[in-house]
């Protein structure tokens, strides 16, 4: 809300520039003083001055880019309410507003409204500030903490009875060791969680990376096959490295690796055993696009618009048998737009999925070094 104490300012200045006049039977063209209209001019707010016909006297660029304002036409019904209110009693007024979006995909606008009188002449001015994101961002918050909150109680929960179980079968050495083995699996479930949670919120606090550098696409990768080989191993599954070689984006190495080890997780979980996931990656004119395909069980089509939301699984029971948080293809999403580039898939049930990260090359080209052949590794030694 910077723009309304700017504006509570600019209403101030124009009060003082205001004398008290009779209004004319017939007044002539009404026009705001220099100074007036350059304060207008530099409000972030949206601003709009009426003149005592709610005509449009002034409009900043961002009235009418968001479509508040057409020709000499204030648009919103509840505004020119609010203004003929201010206009009759000369008391402020605030409140909230809501138009059709202005965005491709965004349903509606949002704003914050402060209508003020100008003087004694009739005029009024109307500051607009847009608050669709700030909503959004307190919704995205809430949700986030009722899912956190929702998460955490399952394996905390499932270690308190684990412990109870422990106590009451102390006299029974092999249910102890049973429900033991059981507390581990949850306990190693909870600290995957709390890790997930602390990259996502890393990811997200930061609006860009800090120190973007080039990447060499190659050794990401080899790091990122490195880090899931011991899973991959426990299913026979190979991991196989191809594509183009030679490939560098412009970011983090570091985030790179991270959500090209959750992609393969993700592949290694949903896969039956003795099949093999592929890693490749290719030029893609100013970007460089990485794939990560599997022979596993696939995604339902109308799951797929959903499964880079926080905590989504298509299938819980499933999840939670592989031991997944729910976070890791949200941490992809970030990563991805944390780099300026974005991430798809391609999936058939039964046929398996590929998922594609595409990003920003390295001096704006993506220069390749063809392979002669692809570079399998064994996840098995």
């Amino acid at each position: 809300m910077g723009g309304f104490l700017v504006g509570t300012l600019v209403m101030l200045a124009i009060r003082r520039q205001s004398e008290p006049a009779a209004v004319p039977d017939s007044p002539p063209e009404e026009t705001l003083s220099p100074g007036v209209a350059s304060l207008l001019a530099v409000l972030p707010s949206s601003a709009v001055v009426l003149d005592r016909e709610d005509r449009v006297l002034r409009a900043s660029s961002a009235a009418r880019a968001y479509g508040l304002v057409r020709g000499d036409t204030l648009i919103s019904a509840e505004l020119l309410a609010l203004a003929r209110k201010v206009r009759r009693d000369g008391e402020i007024r605030e409140g909230e507003i809501e138009t059709s979006g202005r965005k491709f995909g965004q349903e509606s606008t949002s704003f914050a409204v402060r209508v003020a009188p100008l003087g004694s002449t009739g005029q009024v001015l109307v500051l607009a500030e847009d608050q669709t994101d700030r909503l959004r961002v307190e919704a995205v918050r809430r949700d986030f903490v009722a899912n956190v909150s929702h998460e955490l109680k399952t394996p905390v929960g499932a270690l308190s009875l684990l412990a109870e179980t422990i106590q009451d079968a102390a006299d029974d050495p092999e249910a102890v060791t049973r429900f033991a083995g059981r507390m581990q699996h949850e306990a190693a479930r909870l600290t995957y969680l709390i890790q997930d949670l602390i990259t996502l919120s890393r990811i997200q606090g930061a609006e860009e990376i800090p120190t973007p550098e080039p990447v060499q696409v190659d050794e990401a990768v080899h790091e990122a096959i490195d880090r899931c080989s011991t899973k991959a191993a426990s299913k026979d599954i190979t991991l196989v490295a191809g594509g183009t070689g030679g490939l560098n984006i412009w970011g983090d190495d570091e985030l790179l690796v991270t959500a090209l080890r959750n992609l393969i997780d993700n592949a290694v979980a949903y896969s039956p055993e003795h099949t093999r996931v592929v890693v490749s990656a290719r030029p893609a004119g100013d970007s460089v696009e990485i794939s990560i395909s599997d022979q596993g069980i696939g995604i339902p089509e109308s799951a797929q618009e959903r499964i880079f939301e926080r905590f989504f699984r298509v299938d819980a029971a499933r999840s939670r048998s592989t031991g997944g948080t729910g976070l890791g293809l949200a941490i992809v999403k970030h990563v991805a737009v944390a780099h300026g580039g974005e991430v798809s898939v391609w999936s058939k049930e039964g046929s398996g999925s590929t998922f594609t990260l595409r990003l920003p090359a390295f001096g704006g080209v993506a220069v390749a070094t063809p392979r002669t052949t692809s570079t399998p590794l064994e996840a098995a030694t």
